[in-house]
């Protein structure tokens, strides 16, 4: 699916904020110095974040980020459906823009919203434009927000832009909240609802295999698999299935850290330099800055650089990764804004490690201390950072969507990249291993046994908020803190090629659970997971299900409208027009491979079939198809007089330049 798509889908499922007075906007641009509430017009309340500018005209309310660039535009409108209701809404905020809809959906309406449209434009990848709209129907009424942003505004401030969207709720609306409520017990019939949803959810995202579990009172009262390991063979998830758990691994990295604040080896607003005095980022003044609790806080400034470490890891070792941090610059003040970076938080784990054990190479250090001070003790005895352990053992296989839409069993190759960063995502682990983790949050650094793993202090340390990551919710290290339904939820998630997953729990509630997935679908199931939970513990509105519904019928219709631009096999005209090889510094070559009527690019660690496609301002890219490679885009372009393939995140340009032959 389209990545802005995809975005605008998790935004429309962020927290809300908490009802406050209501500050005027002004006609004139006004400039805040907090998160400020405000109303629309029709009188739809939403939260203007710290920094940015506001103005209005007429039923037209304008949030402008800093960098002056970018724009997000409410307007009140009244129409007869929601696609009209964004035409209007642009007729009104901006009537010159003229970018065609590329996809119209309709994401699940909640928080008091009757119905909702999400309606994504096309524009071309040399514009390096974000552009949606997102519809939203109380009564007769809809409240439209466009985001009308560059691609790096964006890609810094999508935090703050979630603040913004996540806030949006009709006037009068009464948020629902937990706080004050017991939860139910989870007995066995709570639980076969829990279930029946995963199994719903599974059907309609084509999802081949998952394993899932849930925790109260300090007990595991449920812990099992669903479904199969690998498409079109017989044998089934269970518990102790091993899938990739990703990003969940950045909170297990800050417990390591945690344990060596307990020993006395560090200290949380110690400066990494004093630690480990080769540490360097691109900005001094940065470098720094940055204590041990900053590691893992996504608030320094530094942006995501993951092509560096996806296009480029058969030679990377955790010396390298570290060297690499001296080539990222901040593109945001230090504590300004939430940036997530996985180079940063491997280099917690290894700065832990070299901690822990000073004298040996940083990724022995890191499995050793990992296995011997948390993994083990934790009783995570089968859960490892060893593909080849893992891949000889109960696993799952990636699924991932190919070119046609059509679910299917892939290679790990692209998920190997994550070994030489493996203290931000390469944990493989089960459902049952990962609970006994959860377990020990819930008992606050304890062992079910009664034994101490960590300290209360410098566990809880790592839950307090260091910067906003959304409306209502906040980063700590390597943890999300929510407080959307009035009661504190930690959670993080996790993600990479083909596998996605989830865990959660409520501190003062003593509920927490697991979900482990094998499919990149599977993403769509793991906010609606925790809903889940919630409303069958609580009796909360029944909201879960419809989300899923929604996102699966949007997901498929975002991958048929992309394959209608595709040109499969690519365009031999086009392809004709080709270099046999490309070079580019960070990510290394591309080889040009023709054969069969395909056209593959070959970048040494993986490979894909390529597409062709015509973009809107006559520039051609070539887009990987493969399943669990899909979706890398080559633009072509020309650079000092040579031929050029240029590939882009959104802070970031890569030029790849023609090798001469021979």
């Amino acid at each position: 699916m389209n990545a802005t798509l995809l975005l605008v889908l998790s935004l429309l499922a962020a927290p809300q904020a908490q009802a406050a007075p209501i500050a005027p906007v002004a006609a004139e641009p006004q400039r805040l110095a907090a998160d400020t509430p405000m109303s629309t017009s029709a009188g739809a309340t939403f939260t203007a974040p710290a920094g940015w500018s506001v103005t209005r005209r007429g039923n037209v309310v304008v949030l402008d980020p800093p960098e002056g660039d970018s724009h997000l535009a409410l307007v009140d409108v009244q129409a007869p459906s929601g696609d009209a209701a964004a035409a209007a809404a642009w007729t009104a905020y901006r009537p010159d823009a003229r970018w065609p809809v590329q996809l119209s959906t309709a994401p699940a309406a909640k928080d008091g919203w009757e119905e909702v449209r999400a309606v994504d434009y096309e524009t071309s990848p040399n514009e390096k434009m974000t552009v949606f709209a997102q519809a939203r129907r109380s009564g007769s009424t809809w409240s439209v927000a466009i985001v009308d942003a560059t691609d790096p505004t964006f890609g810094k401030r999508a935090a703050q832009f979630r603040i913004v969207l996540g806030s949006l709720r009709p006037k009068g609306y009464t948020r629902e909240t937990f706080a004050g409520r017991k939860p139910h017990a989870l007995d066995a019939a709570r639980i076969a609802r829990i279930r029946a949803f995963l199994e719903d959810g599974m059907q309609k995202l084509e999802v081949p295999g998952l394993s899932f579990s849930l925790v109260q009172d300090g007990k595991v009262v449920h812990v099992g698999g669903l479904g199969v390991k690998e498409l079109g063979k017989p044998a089934r998830v269970d518990a102790d299935t091993l899938f990739i758990a990703a990003s969940n691994t950045k909170a297990l990295a800050t417990l390591l850290l945690a344990k060596l604040a307990d020993e006395g080896k560090l200290a949380w607003d110690q400066p990494v330099t004093e630690l480990y005095p080769t540490f360097k980022l691109g900005d001094a003044e940065t470098t720094r800055q940055v204590l041990v609790k900053h590691l893992v806080c996504a608030c320094t400034g530094l942006p995501r650089q993951d092509l560096e470490w996806i296009f480029e890891y058969e030679r990377e070792t955790p010396e390298t990764v570290m060297r690499l941090l001296g080539t990222m610059q901040p593109t945001s003040r230090f504590g300004e804004v939430f940036q997530y970076s996985n180079l940063m938080a491997a280099a917690a784990g290894y700065v832990g490690a070299h901690l822990a054990d000073p004298k040996a190479e940083l990724g022995v250090a890191f499995d050793r201390a990992m296995r011997e001070k948390l993994l083990d003790p934790l009783g995570m005895r089968t859960s490892t950072f060893d593909f080849a352990k893992a891949l000889k053992g109960n696993h799952a296989t990636p699924h991932c969507y190919d070119v046609d839409g059509k679910n299917r069993a892939a290679p790990l190759a692209l998920n190997y990249s994550v070994v030489p960063v493996r203290p931000a995502g390469g944990i493989w682990t089960s459902a049952r291993e990962l609970t006994r983790y959860v377990q020990m949050e819930l008992a606050n650094g304890k062992l079910p046994d009664g034994r101490r793993l960590v300290s209360e202090k410098n566990l809880l340390e790592r839950r307090k908020p260091q910067v906003a990551s959304g409306a209502d919710r906040s980063y700590g290290m390597g943890l999300t803190i929510g407080r959307d339904l009035g009661i504190p939820v930690v959670s993080h998630g996790g993600a990479l090629f083909g596998y996605k997953s989830q865990m959660f729990w409520l501190p003062d509630q003593g509920i927490g659970g697991v979900i482990l997935t094998g499919a990149d679908s599977g993403g769509a199931l793991l906010g609606p997971f925790i809903r889940r939970v919630l409303e069958v513990a609580f009796d909360g509105r029944p909201e879960a299900a419809a989300q899923v519904a929604a996102a699966a019928t949007s997901w498929k219709a975002g991958l048929a409208k992309e394959r209608e631009r595709l040109v499969v096999p690519a365009d031999p005209a086009e392809a004709g027009k080709l270099a046999a090889r490309y070079r580019n510094g960070p990510l290394g070559g591309v080889t040009v491979v023709r054969g069969g009527g395909d056209v593959v690019f070959d970048v040494g660690e993986w490979r894909s079939r390529v597409a062709s496609r015509k973009n809107d301002d006559g520039t051609i890219s070539f887009i990987t198809v493969d399943p669990c490679v899909r979706g890398f885009e080559f633009v072509v372009a020309e650079r000092e007089g040579k031929r050029a393939l240029v590939v882009r995140d959104a802070q970031h340009e890569y030029v790849f330049l023609e090798v001469p032959a021979g």
